[in-house]
């Protein structure tokens, strides 16, 4: 992954953006504005201050770390994207996406430096130099900007969203709160609409802000054609699922907003405690954070993928909900069909899943994933899988129940693809397709592929995967961008 050092934004361009509000800019960027003390997206209505009044930081943390309050008007909480965080280093980028699940309230730096494998000294030097901000500020941040999007967006109870945002007490919670924002929660809680507009189980329901374009469409008929039955469904209604996480279980469903550049989730859950790591975990799923404008405009350069682009522009790489249950779907997918392999996934889920229960299945989405746990013990004769098959799912769910944190990321993309192949059953080709939508490798890239290597077919023959794997080079750092366009036939 590409390597970018915070270093002082271009105070001009920046100015510049910020007196147009120009949209492209927002989530590049926060101005945090010395007369006022406030931290502002560059599309916000206020005032445009001085220059000499601006500084210009690359993400909230580093606003937050150095005493700015978030504005009322522009609401950085629901900025696109994660402002200052793209293409950072690989450690940075995984300590990030831990924080934004609630991994820095389990035990703080050292904890997460644990979990990353670096010492927390070390990781704090990664913060200062990727991020402009500590882990601390970064996780305080996100913490109370996630608690403001639940005050302005849900009826949940103050209580409810202490617990969601990952405050140890209402107390500190409403201490916070107040020195940050100057006002207490409630202060800044629009009226509750009507229960009775609300309906009964009409669930949580969350904006998932992005920068624009957005190639909804692809992204459906991707996930539609591998959903899982009784787990995912995908219709002219959106995404919907079944989930549990961290002792709470549930069903979710994310829809397409006309005209705004947001995703509705709608999130109906046993326990409200884990809705920060749910938010996340959407985001991943559907790739909310990707610089979209920066990987078209890299791969619109090659004469092969530049017709494609310009057909289909915001074409995202639709991820995984669960490590785990991406690498069963993949394991199953190996050397089959599409549709063999989403057969494959019913029987299992019918065999092995847990029933969520008819008063709280929604929409044919009514079983969990099956668990490491039950996969290792289980006979999966009868399924209609090899023997080998077989074999490679039971192996893979005793290694994560094992190590459940198995399947992750390492410092490089080939240090990531390696381990995954010390697995049993996982060569290559699998390694890099959970490291492409399980893991949020950008450069992943599956050259064995034959659906890749059918893409380029010409008259004068199909290229080696040798052939495809050096042309690919003039791809990276996007090269499971340019997979996507491959496998989307568009022209």
């Amino acid at each position: 992954m590409t390597l970018v050092p915070f270093v002082p934004l271009d105070r001009d361009v920046c100015y510049r953006a910020l007196r147009t509000r120009d949209a492209r800019f927002d989530g590049r960027f926060f101005t945090a504005v010395v007369s006022t003390g406030i931290y502002c997206r560059p599309v916000c209505p206020a005032r445009i201050p001085r220059i000499d009044n601006c500084i210009f930081l690359p993400s909230a943390g580093a606003a937050h770390q150095m005493g700015f309050r978030p504005c009322l008007r522009c609401r950085p909480e629901v900025a696109p994207g994660l402002a200052g965080w793209r293409g950072s280093a690989n450690t940075v980028s995984r300590a990030l996406g831990l924080i934004a699940e609630g991994g820095f309230d389990e035990g703080g730096a050292d904890e997460l430096a644990n979990r990353l494998g670096v010492g927390a000294r070390h990781l704090r030097r990664l913060f200062d130099r990727y991020v402009g901000a500590s882990p601390v500020s970064v996780a305080q941040a996100h913490r109370i900007l996630f608690a403001k999007k639940l005050i302005t967006e849900t009826t949940l109870s103050m209580t409810e969203i202490a617990l969601a945002s990952g405050f140890g007490s209402v107390r500190r919670f409403n201490d916070v709160f107040h020195h940050t924002y100057r006002r207490t929660p409630s202060d800044l809680r629009k009226k509750k609409r009507p229960e009775s507009e609300l309906g009964a189980g009409a669930g949580i329901t969350l904006k998932l802000p992005f920068a624009a374009p957005y190639d909804w469409p692809a992204m459906i008929a991707f996930l539609g054609a591998r959903a899982i039955p009784g787990v995912e469904v995908v219709d002219e209604d959106g995404y919907r699922r079944t989930f549990a996480l961290d002792g709470a279980t549930g069903t979710l469903e994310v829809r397409a907003v006309a005209g705004e550049n947001v995703l509705l989730a709608i999130i109906h859950t046993s326990d409200v405690k884990p809705l920060g790591a749910i938010v996340a975990r959407l985001r991943r799923l559907f790739d909310l954070d990707a610089d979209i404008a920066a990987v078209d405009e890299h791969l619109a350069r090659d004469a092969e993928l530049a017709p494609r682009v310009a057909a289909r522009p915001g074409l995202r790489v639709p991820g995984s909900w669960d490590p785990f249950e991406l690498a069963v779907r993949a394991v199953l997918g190996q050397q089959v069909s599409v549709r063999a392999a989403t057969t494959f996934s019913g029987r299992l889920v019918a065999a092995l899943g847990k029933p969520l229960g008819a008063a709280r299945a929604r929409g044919g989405a009514a079983v969990l994933f099956p668990t490491a746990a039950a996969m290792a013990k289980a006979d999966l004769g009868g399924l209609g899988l090899t023997g080998a098959r077989a074999a490679t799912l039971k192996a893979l769910a005793a290694a994560v129940v094992a190590d459940p944190r198995l399947i992750r990321s390492h410092d490089t993309l080939e240090q990531t693809v390696d381990q995954l192949c010390e697995l049993p059953g996982i060569g290559p080709w699998t390694a890099q397709y959970i490291a492409m939508r399980a893991l949020r490798e950008p450069d992943a890239f599956p050259t064995a592929d034959l659906g890749l290597l059918r893409a380029l077919e010409t008259s004068a023959g199909r290229p080696t995967p040798a052939a495809l794997a050096k042309r690919a080079e003039a791809w990276r750092p996007w090269r499971a961008y340019a997979a996507l366009r491959l496998w989307t036939q568009t022209i």
